[in-house]
């Protein structure tokens, strides 16, 4: 019997694509070379187009080197939040190298959707370093160490938790989107992504207007010169990051318009890696780059240029106040009663 070449594609039709439960038939093809299937429509297709290993191997390094000096200014400066962009790059970095390792071998699916997953999340990260890095300019630089009548802790830790809900909403759509999911699933899975990065977007529009008043309110200071001379780059800093926003939109218009289309062959976002890593990975090396190049630690030098962090002993002490408080309040309720109590009794004698 005559071997067939691996580059011949040969269809059996099945009943499934992930399992034998019943669904739309589809079809397996015999992969080719490094296990790439040309028909996407195929069960054992999961890349939409064939991934290039040499640009692959080029965006690996770029992160790499990205990831190094991210950990090395978060050192240098000793700045602890930096570890949420730190995350970000890695994102990226295991996302390339898996990319990388799946353009040599199409046919394993753990690696199609980690790469798949870990790119689609990376942004979030880096939108999240760039809401913590405001609130901390805020409290250093301000003199009500407060913007638009929001306190600076309260500016970070809001925005952040706005992040936090749209990276669960993304990452239960980006899950639902691997390749081995079938059809339906998919379809749902776009919907949910989308819907996340829809409030991902409109949280960066907020941020925006919050940091053009921030801009606004820091000319007026420093025109009547309530700016310690020490306290420098603020200007810089938040252009920086303004650009860094743009970029993350740019990647965000691209996957809307990109998903909006939907999976099918008319789609060439969809069937030409050019447009991921025009639109999607190189913003993203381009803003890693930036926040390398104008890292928030050379700007936030010095006392208070971190929020206060509380003792063990300080953390402590206030617990017991709290608690304290909260028994004060228990028991004055419980004497409020006790005298209604003998009012009444006192009425009805």
């Amino acid at each position: 019997m005559p071997t067939i070449p691996t580059s011949t594609l040969q269809y059996v039709h099945l009943a499934s694509r992930a399992d034998s439960s019943p669904s739309p038939e589809c079809t397996t093809a015999v992969p080719g070379r490094y296990g790439h299937v040309d028909d996407y429509s195929a069960c054992n297709a999961y890349y939409t187009y064939n991934p290039s290993f040499a640009t692959a191997i080029l965006f690996t390094v770029l992160f790499g080197f990205l990831t190094i000096a991210h950990v090395s200014q978060a050192f240098w400066h000793k700045k602890r939040f930096t570890w949420v962009v730190i995350v970000g790059v890695l994102f990226e970095l295991t996302s390339f190298v898996c990319r990388t390792l799946g353009s040599r071998d199409q046919q394993n699916i753990g690696l199609a959707t980690a790469s798949q997953l870990l790119f689609l999340l990376a942004p979030l990260w880096i939108n999240a370093f760039v809401y913590m890095t405001f609130g901390r300019l805020v409290h250093f630089f301000h003199p009500d160490r407060r913007c638009a009548g929001l306190k600076a802790p309260s500016i970070a830790k809001y925005f952040v938790w706005a992040d936090i809900v749209s990276f669960l909403v993304q990452a239960a759509g980006g899950m639902m989107l691997n390749p081995d999911s079938d059809a339906d699933a998919r379809k749902i899975g776009l919907k949910v992504y989308m819907a996340g990065v829809g409030v991902q977007e409109g949280f960066i529009v907020v941020f925006t207007i919050l940091g053009i008043k921030f801009v606004r309110d820091m000319n007026q200071i420093e025109q009547q010169g309530q700016v310690p001379e020490n306290r420098t780059g603020w200007r810089l800093q938040m252009w920086s990051m303004f650009i860094v926003l743009i970029l993350i939109t740019v990647r965000i218009i691209f996957r809307l318009v990109e998903f909006t289309k939907g999976f099918e062959p008319g789609n060439p976002m969809l069937f030409n890696e050019a447009f991921v890593y025009a639109l999607d990975a190189t913003p993203m090396l381009l803003a890693l780059l930036l926040l390398g190049v104008m890292h928030p630690g050379r700007v936030l030098a010095g006392p208070d240029s971190e929020f206060p962090r509380l003792s063990r002993k300080e953390k402590k002490v206030l617990k017991q106040e709290r608690k304290s408080l909260k028994q004060g309040k228990k028991e004055r309720r419980h004497c409020s009663k006790k005298q209604g109590y003998a009012g009444v009794e006192a009425g009805l004698s």
